[in-house]
């Protein structure tokens, strides 16, 4: 059987890939088993994405891991979760490494247990020279709270006098948000059939591709991360413009 990676054309590759991992709850459910057992399984997906990413040469990938509105879940989920990222970061660490990934995270930080908070920046100050894939783990983040502080930052630097409040652009804007060292996606992709954006890069998806498919994320494998990747190769990006310039340009 041909390998659907033969279909995707390497010199149209989305540079960024950012994922809403939706579904390790209800695929639990469907299996009769407690919700964490989902997000365990969840785990073995991204590890399976990320291998996807590297070997076809995905520059950056983003995984909402983490938003702020999941603080209001049940304790001993949040527990869970946290151990499992714990874990998740002592048993493939090596591996990413080796694989010359380098680990990046958004969102606030500080809001994470002190033990998380030590093993993440253990993880980035690891790979920080490493030149592959860059992954990003959003962990309680959420767009609403970013581009908050990122206003309370710009009022600062205008009471300041370091800028002044006219020459605020996109561009400052950009420059101000947590994710001022990425480009913006080009793909994004939601997982569970859900058609939600739920709070995830809401500046940086404005002219983001957006894919729905209706895999719970543990039923997710590098079959279907192709088949998203072609399905951005075979849309026309407009920007704004008409079908005749761009095929002009």
């Amino acid at each position: 059987m041909t390998d659907i990676k033969t279909k995707i054309d390497s010199n149209n590759l989305p540079q960024h890939v950012a994922i809403i991992m939706d579904g390790n709850g209800r695929w639990a459910k469907k299996k009769n088993k407690l919700r964490i057992f989902g997000h365990q399984k969840g785990v073995k997906t991204v590890k399976e994405i990320v291998k996807a990413s590297i070997e076809i040469g995905i520059k950056y990938l983003t995984i909402y891991a983490f938003s702020k509105e999941n603080w209001q879940r049940p304790k001993t989920e949040i527990e869970g979760l946290m151990s499992l990222l714990i874990s998740a970061i002592d048993g493939e660490l090596g591996e990413l490494h080796e694989n010359n990934v380098k680990i990046n995270t958004i969102g606030d930080f500080l809001s994470l247990p002190d033990y998380v908070q030590k093993k993440i920046s253990y993880a980035i100050e690891k790979t920080k020279n490493n030149t592959g894939l860059n992954l990003i783990i959003a962990l309680s983040y959420g767009s609403r709270h970013e581009i908050t502080e990122m206003t309370k930052n710009l009022v600062k630097e205008v009471l300041a006098g370091k800028i002044k409040s006219e020459d605020i652009n996109q561009e400052i804007i950009q420059q101000h948000l947590m994710t001022a060292a990425f480009p913006d996606p080009e793909l994004l992709i939601r997982t569970s059939g859900e058609y939600r954006i739920s709070n995830f890069l809401l500046w940086q998806i404005a002219y983001t591709e957006l894919y729905f498919t209706d895999k719970l994320w543990p039923e997710f494998g590098r079959e279907d991360f192709f088949k998203a990747i072609i399905d951005f190769q075979e849309r026309e990006r407009r920007f704004g413009k008409i079908s005749e310039q761009i095929n002009n340009e």
